[in-house]
């Protein structure tokens, strides 16, 4: 599903008006007939209220009056609450205000704190309330009487239907601006933004349903895929191809270099996510000390020591890590390799050097330090990093707060910068790819919040590369599958306890639910 930010929103809308020549005030009419249509739809039960509209001075308002205007005249009790004078309304907004009175409309206006507060004390138990305040264009905190507003709103047990997008929602973010709307049901025009589905805002939305209101196909084609929130039917257009006459040799083959003593689990893990996405073969590596270990815990994948100094993977196994990267298709590395300086040196080596396409994850993240740069080192190789959000913090030498309250500007930026898929873990994980385009996933949920996940999530990315997917596909279909995975599990496990080791047994099953569910021979 494609998202945009609020600048490009507006500007399909300038475009609809300047170059196509349609009206605002016709665009604002589509909105609110639309808007109107979907709360009869949704609130039939609820019929004929009372609904109380919560209108602001600009567009979002305009949009509100059209649809107080449509429900009366099917029947609703409908009172509309403007938060303005009079005649501080303008534009287009003015227009359907004049019409919504002209039409016999219950209009209140209360331009203060005390105005609306007497007003709502004689609404107090309305059956439907609609959020018409603020829209996609708010970038500062609200305050005053729009926070009044909001704070009443939300202390209603009537449900809240919100126009556009939550009122107290950055739309470009997903931020909560001070306060905001703790909508039911949000009806958003043409596309869905952003700040519907980017953490802490999409716990506001509710429900959310797209309308159409008469934006040129013209427009909305070329508009491209900037944003895209990845679905069931996104990912299942990436699954690699199977074919019936294929072989173990034919579905890659995918090295692990990974695990450290105490950090046998995370190769382990990582191993086993590569044998589960599907690739035909797996190698894993460790430190000479542990590997005794890895050879028991794992099966079905091939396991090789490298020399170790004092436990720790250093510069004296780069030459095997070299020969054994010959015939392997891609490279996963880091889970689990611990934090010794001769780990890093070889970590780094590796990085530049590595011919084949290359997934890095956790310690080998943490080895390239406030250093990065190196990676651009290896322009023109597929390179994926899957940082969480401490370690892009890290790697951008800013807090984690800075991080968190813009997750695709950071991913983006990164990935530019060092032209590599960058997957910024999370709710939700975003991954930027090195021009600058944002996929957002759509799939897990909070228990996957335990250790082992991420060492999961490499290998599943690293054995979609080993299969011939590129560095954007490999990523955008691993962490879907990921997440696909614990959906599955929640229904029989819920959200607690639900471990690394359970999600990798259910990658195979989520891969073919989601085969079965698209049309593709995969």
């Amino acid at each position: 599903m494609r998202l945009l930010n609020a600048e490009q929103m507006r500007e399909l809308d300038r475009r609809t008006i300047e170059e196509i020549g349609v009206p605002g005030v016709v665009l604002m009419e589509n909105a609110g007939r639309g808007a109107a249509e979907s709360m009869a739809r949704h609130f039939a039960g609820r019929f004929p209220g009372p609904v109380l509209v919560f209108a602001g001075k600009g567009n979002n308002g305009g949009d509100g009056y059209v649809i107080a205007r449509h429900l009366a005249n099917w029947g609703w009790q409908v009172r509309t609450l403007v938060l303005a004078e009079r005649d501080t309304i303008g534009g287009d907004a003015a227009i359907n205000l004049n019409a919504l009175l002209n039409s016999g409309g219950d209009v209140g206006f209360v331009p203060s704190d005390e105005a609306l507060l007497a007003e709502l004390d004689d609404h107090c138990n309305p059956a439907l309330l609609v959020d018409a305040l603020l829209g996609t264009g708010l970038t500062s905190e609200v305050k005053g009487l729009y926070a009044s507003a909001i704070d009443w709103i939300n202390a209603s047990a009537a449900p809240a239907v919100a126009v556009d997008i939550p009122s107290g929602v950055e739309a470009s973010t997903g931020r909560i601006l001070g306060r905001a709307v703790e909508a039911e049901l949000t009806l958003t025009f043409a596309f869905a933004k952003l700040g519907h589905v980017l953490h802490p805002a999409a716990q506001l939305t509710g429900h959310l349903e797209t309308l159409d209101i008469g934006i040129p196909r013209c427009l909305t084609d070329a508009g491209g895929t900037e944003h895209l929130l990845v679905d069931a039917s996104e990912a299942a257009a990436l699954l690699p191809r199977r074919p019936v006459t294929g072989h173990k040799g034919s579905f890659g083959h995918l090295l692990v270099v990974a695990g450290s003593i105490g950090k046998t689990g995370a190769a382990t893990l990582a191993a086993e996510g590569g044998l589960r996405s599907g690739a035909g073969l797996v190698t894993a590596v460790c430190p000479r000390c542990v590997y005794q270990v890895l050879e028991i815990k794992l099966t079905e994948a091939m396991t090789a020591p490298l020399d170790d100094v004092a436990g720790a993977l250093s510069l004296q196994a780069l030459e095997q890590v070299r020969n054994l990267w010959d015939g392997k298709q891609a490279l996963a590395l880091g889970p689990g390799l611990g934090l010794a300086a001769e780990t890093a040196a070889l970590v780094r080596h590796l990085v530049r050097e590595c011919p084949i396409p290359l997934v890095l994850d956790a310690d080998g993240i943490n080895a390239l330090g406030a250093k990065p740069d190196m990676l651009n080192e290896r322009a023109g190789r597929a390179t994926i990093l899957t940082p969480h959000p401490g370690e892009m913090a890290r790697l951008l030498g800013i807090s984690v707060a800075e991080v968190e309250k813009d997750r695709i500007a950071c991913a983006r930026s990164f990935a530019r910068t060092h032209q590599v898929v960058l997957v910024l873990k999370g709710a939700p994980t975003v991954t930027a790819f090195a021009d600058g385009r944002i996929r957002i996933n759509a799939s897990g949920h909070q228990g996957m919040a335990t250790g082992g996940m991420g060492d999961v999530l490499t290998g599943l990315i690293g054995g979609l590369l080993a299969q011939g997917l590129s560095a954007e596909d490999a990523a955008v279909l691993g962490v879907y599958l990921h997440g696909c995975a614990a959906d599955r599990l929640r229904p029989r496990l819920g959200t607690a306890g639900m471990t690394a080791g359970d999600l990798v047994q259910e990658l195979p099953a989520a891969r073919y639910h989601l085969q079965s569910e698209g049309v593709f021979d995969a």
